[in-house]
């Protein structure tokens, strides 16, 4: 099956966050499309993680550097002169950017720069995919979805240091990046409320509902009524390896930012998303605990407007709602219940079956 053009097949691929949630997804798929896939991250971010559970060390290169360390960073890029980098390490929680903003800012906004300017010791041609957050919008709970031309900010730590990379990525576009004959190109995406299989980050709804329910324990739920719009973490990485693929042949997408999320339709409340994963899972419990503490500031309302990657990329989402939920859901019960020795087959197969779907509703990434 050809896909993304086959451009990625045989090239060397750079992964920064190749342990994390989206990290080992996207590198298991860049595996199975043929390319030689090189992973740097500061160490596993859980346990258990997508990265043990699917054992992804046995199928790609694994380095372990903090991308902060910008000398080791250097060093690796220039020993391993990657074709493509995708940029996704990060500190990637709101709540904990309340505890550390400083580690957030210096891993989000630094990381970013770091990742940039170890490029710049390249000399052949390389493209990078330089992925931010939804989050990284100065959010006033607005019903339009934002476009890639409002204002970035916000109002805690971890979106603010989104919005910084933003800044650090357009700085070195423009300055080291913008000249006729240089060898870097550059696209940032963003895209956020990610879910599906392997996830097992604190703070998260969906890893919060898979831990309790599989110990039959209750779950507290701080803001059942916020909408936000779902999408399965194929989704966000199909866009991505277009967005990359299309870089390295088309130089006038070189330093655009591209939304990646679903229709607005799609948009539901967290106790929607609770319910229709209850479809799936036996003796589901769970507390409204929205007036019983207090809470930091979470956004109630954020959606993404996808026009310029459907218009540029012709990209769009695959899957709909309720099929996001089945194949996260299929994922964790696999896991819990099947005591699988390892997830990489059935991890592989939710990535072909994303695939084939794909194709059969026409999506311009899959037929190409």
């Amino acid at each position: 099956m050809t896909i993304f053009s086959d451009r990625y097949f045989g090239k060397t691929v750079l992964v920064t966050g190749h342990t994390g949630f989206k990290g080992t997804w996207l590198s298991l798929w860049l595996q199975n499309l043929g390319a030689k896939v090189v992973g740097v991250s500061i160490d596993v971010p859980s346990s258990p993680s997508h990265f043990d559970a699917a054992q992804i060390v046995n199928h790609i290169e694994d380095h372990r550097i903090d991308i902060r360390d910008s000398k080791a960073l250097t060093a690796l890029v220039e020993k391993v002169q990657p074709d493509f980098v995708f940029h996704l390490a990060a500190q990637a929680l709101v709540r904990p950017s309340y505890v550390d903003p400083l580690e957030t800012i210096s891993t989000n906004a630094l990381g970013s720069a770091n990742v940039l300017n170890a490029l710049r010791s390249l000399s052949k041609p390389v493209v990078a995919v330089m992925i931010t957050s939804d989050k990284a919008y100065d959010n006033v709970e607005w019903i339009w979805g934002y476009r890639e031309t409002d204002r970035l900010g916000g109002k805690d730590p971890y979106s603010a240091s989104k919005g910084m990379a933003e800044l650090a990525i357009r700085t070195f576009v423009e300055s080291y990046f913008s000249h006729s004959d240089s060898n870097v190109r550059v696209g940032i995406t963003r895209a956020g409320n990610v879910i599906g299989g392997g996830d097992w980050a604190v703070d998260r709804i969906v890893p919060d509902c898979m831990r309790a329910w599989s110990k039959s324990e209750v779950v507290d739920i701080r803001s059942p009524m916020a909408t936000r719009p779902w999408q399965h973490v194929l989704e966000p990485l199909s866009g991505y390896l277009a967005l990359g693929a299309m870089l390295a042949s088309n130089e006038q997408l070189h330093g655009d930012a591209y939304n990646f999320g679903p229709p607005a339709h799609q948009n539901h409340p967290v106790k929607e998303l609770i319910d229709e994963m209850a479809k799936y899972w036996d003796h589901v419990k769970w507390n409204d605990v929205s007036e019983s503490e207090e809470h930091l500031h979470e956004a109630g309302l954020l959606k993404l407007n996808c026009d310029k990657a459907l218009f540029d990329l012709n990209w769009m989402p695959t899957l709909q709602f309720k099929e996001t939920i089945r194949m996260t859901v299929e994922w964790y019960k696999r896991y819990y219940q099947a005591n699988d020795s390892s997830m990489y087959d059935f991890t592989i197969a939710q990535i072909e079956e994303y695939t084939r779907l794909a194709l059969s509703r026409e999506m311009n990434w899959a037929i190409k």
